[in-house]
């Protein structure tokens, strides 16, 4: 009698018959050699498994490879399993904690907590790379080893490891839960052991063909609770090329020089004072001129296409944010209320969407109304925790550039296209062109923090991925990351430095309007309900500015250069003749820095380039002579002398161009 067989399907389509009981390796070997040796894991059913894993009969079967995006995630994965069994090795293991142990975008970290109060410093880092790099030559197994949950908790509560007992009491009753073992070779027992689901490549010598580099260390409260204790994060880059590791730590150097809180004391751009409050930023001269030729060029294409700009105060009563849904489900990011004598209670203003519906509600609305489209650069406060502050990235006060469209159900997914066209407009405008699309829809969570019914949630989901599809988007779909009252649309930026941000944002929303019970008269004469569209093509302003600041180094683009041109003399000779041509700019609208010192030509271009700014416009003996301009130019270098109207033209052409 032949032995039992299992059948797989490959993702060609192919069958491949084997062995009962072979595994994704001698899947792997069974179709060729190359294969053998890449493999490192497998997706049985849409689901990665360890190597190892007995094939299932009958199921659709691909083999992770070292060249694939899913295998580098993986083999990150494991490198971080090696960085934690390497602290433990060098610190003892009794005296060490493990939290979690994350793959990330360049990377991965682990957080550790040790019980002799022993602070990682930069210099450990080294020498932890060192030990890794002993585990991976020591080519040890990575054994799995499914445990009941009364197992797991013996375990880890014998070793004093409160963190994996509540990462334990987090897993679903019934979902498995397992350990991982990193066994020397011909050895039984693991010489590390770490609670983790998997899966992992088969043994630390297949992480011979990744380089990677650890970074920093930094504290990371438990759970990201202020209440739990401080843990030490380490963090590191990982990448199958040195070339890419070589690139990722360039970029990391140039991010330093480019720190938009380095860059905007340099600039004189915006400041923070402990006298204001932290996460309250200040902006300087500089920096508002940046902000608002940002605020009048949206103004403008919000005018073009229908906008009306509305103005709302910057508290409201707690009760309007009751009945929006707010307080509920966002009352730990509200600053505490101030009572009035009469009982009444307000809030600092978190949100602008329940102030512009309450203008809305300010008339009787009809179909011929709508779209109703209302716009405002408002100023918002977010309770955030102070060590949740970075620069303008995250601050308590903020202006987001909101707009609520009021629409029909007939009209959301022409407005959405609308909206979703002015937003890549913006991002293009500014040279943000490396963009995608995320759809950010509820999850099934009974206890999640979501308001209305599911009809409502599938109508608004179904209209955000429909108009993402009519328009070609590119653009994945996030399970658990809308807003509390409706999905999203977010669109994510990857900078000059490869981060990604997430910056703009729309937003379907029918469940505002129920709670609002707004309403619009139809052309039956019948009370109606609007659909809401929120939208965000900056976000923050804060936020925005700090993204872009680092973007672009610090060298705004003419339109938004804070001063476009500096006319320089090169002696007092040229002064009158200087403070003309100063006079012209001013008169034509361009923004002038007169630097008329009493030094060297020299010292007056390396300022300018010290500031970062366009054009230093010089003038001397031969430049007057020919009624002209020197033109040095911040991204050409010398652009020699040409007619002052050349000149002007050159401006002109490039702020009308926003090139």
């Amino acid at each position: 009698m032949s032995d039992a067989m299992v059948t797989v399907t490959l993702p060609d389509g192919s069958t491949r018959s084997l062995t009962e009981g072979a595994n994704g390796a001698d899947l792997a070997a069974d179709v060729g050699p190359g294969l053998a040796k890449a493999a490192l894991a497998i997706v049985v059913n849409g689901e990665m498994k360890d190597l190892a894993l007995p094939l299932p009969d009958g199921s659709e079967v691909a083999v992770v490879t070292t060249d694939s995006e899913e295998g580098l995630d993986l083999m990150r994965h494991s490198t971080a399993h090696v960085m934690a069994q390497a602290v433990m090795d060098l610190f003892g293991g009794e005296n060490v904690r493990l939290g979690i142990g994350p793959t990330i975008k360049h990377g991965f970290y682990y957080d550790f907590d040790f019980e002799d109060d022993r602070r990682l410093r930069e210099e450990d880092l080294e020498t932890i790379e060192g030990k890794m790099a002993e585990i991976v030559a020591a080519d040890q197994s990575f054994v799995r080893e499914e445990v009941s949950r009364g197992e797991a908790l013996e375990r880890w509560e014998s070793q004093g490891d409160r963190y994996k007992c509540d990462l334990i009491a987090a897993i679903p009753e019934g979902e498995s839960i397992s350990f991982y073992h990193n066994a020397a070779p011909g050895s039984e027992e693991g010489a590390f052991v770490d609670l983790c689901r998997g899966p992992h490549v088969s043994h630390t010598g297949a992480l011979s063909g990744v380089v990677f580099k650890l970074l920093s260390i930094a504290g990371a409260y438990w759970k990201g609770d202020v209440a739990q204790p401080m843990m030490q994060r380490v963090y590191a880059a990982c990448f199958a090329d040195q070339k890419d590791l070589d690139r990722y730590l360039e970029n990391l150097e140039e991010a330093r020089k480019r720190d938009h809180r380095k860059l905007g004391k340099e600039l004189k751009l915006f400041h923070f004072t402990d006298t204001v409050g932290q996460g309250l930023p200040l902006w300087l001269p500089k920096g508002a001129q940046v902000i608002e030729s940002l605020v009048d060029f949206l103004r403008a294409e919000q005018k073009r296409r229908g906008y009306l700009s509305v103005i709302t105060p910057h508290i409201g009563k707690q009760a309007l944010y009751e009945t929006s849904g707010h307080w509920e489900n966002y009352q730990d990011s509200i600053f505490p209320p101030m009572e009035e004598p009469d009982g009444s209670l307000f809030v600092l203003k978190p949100m602008n969407c329940p102030h512009h519906i309450e203008i809305y509600r300010s008339d009787l609305r009809s179909y011929r109304d709508l779209p109703l489209r209302f716009a405002e650069f408002g100023t918002v406060y977010r309770h955030e925790q102070s060590g949740e502050l970075g620069g303008l990235k995250r601050v308590r006060g903020f202006t987001v550039d909101d707009a609520h469209l009021f629409v029909t159900p007939d009209q959301l997914q022409d407005e959405f296209r609308d909206v979703v066209g002015l937003v890549q407009m913006v991002l293009k405008t500014l040279h943000l062109t490396d963009v995608h699309a995320r759809v950010g829809v509820r999850d099934d969570d009974p206890e999640g923090k979501w308001v209305g019914d599911a009809e409502h949630w599938d109508r608004a989901q179904g209209a955000i991925v429909q108009a993402c599809e009519d328009m070609g988007l590119d653009f994945t779909v996030d399970v658990g990351e809308a807003a509390f009252y409706g999905p999203k649309l977010d669109f994510v930026v990857t900078d000059a430095l490869d981060r990604e941000w997430q910056l703009g944002t729309v937003q379907v929303d029918y469940n505002l309007p129920e709670r609002f019970d707004l309403k619009y008269t139809g052309p039956d004469g019948s009370r109606q309900r609007p659909v809401m569209i929120h939208r965000a093509p900056f976000g923050s302003l804060e936020r925005f500015m700090g993204v872009l600041i680092e973007h672009c180094g610090g060298e705004f683009p003419l339109w938004l250069s804070p001063v476009q041109v500096v006319v320089a003399p090169i002696s007092d000779e040229q002064n009158e003749r200087a403070e003309e041509l100063a006079c012209q700019l001013d008169a034509a609208g361009f923004r002038v820095k007169r630097d008329f010192a009493n030094e060297p030509i020299g010292a007056k271009i390396k300022r300018a380039h010290l500031e970062k700014l366009p054009y230093v416009a010089i003038l001397g003996p031969r430049e007057i002579s020919e009624s002209g301009v020197s033109l040095r130019s911040r991204d050409e270098g010398d652009l020699g002398v040409m007619s002052v109207e050349a000149f002007f033209e050159r401006l002109r052409s490039e702020v009308e161009n926003r090139s």
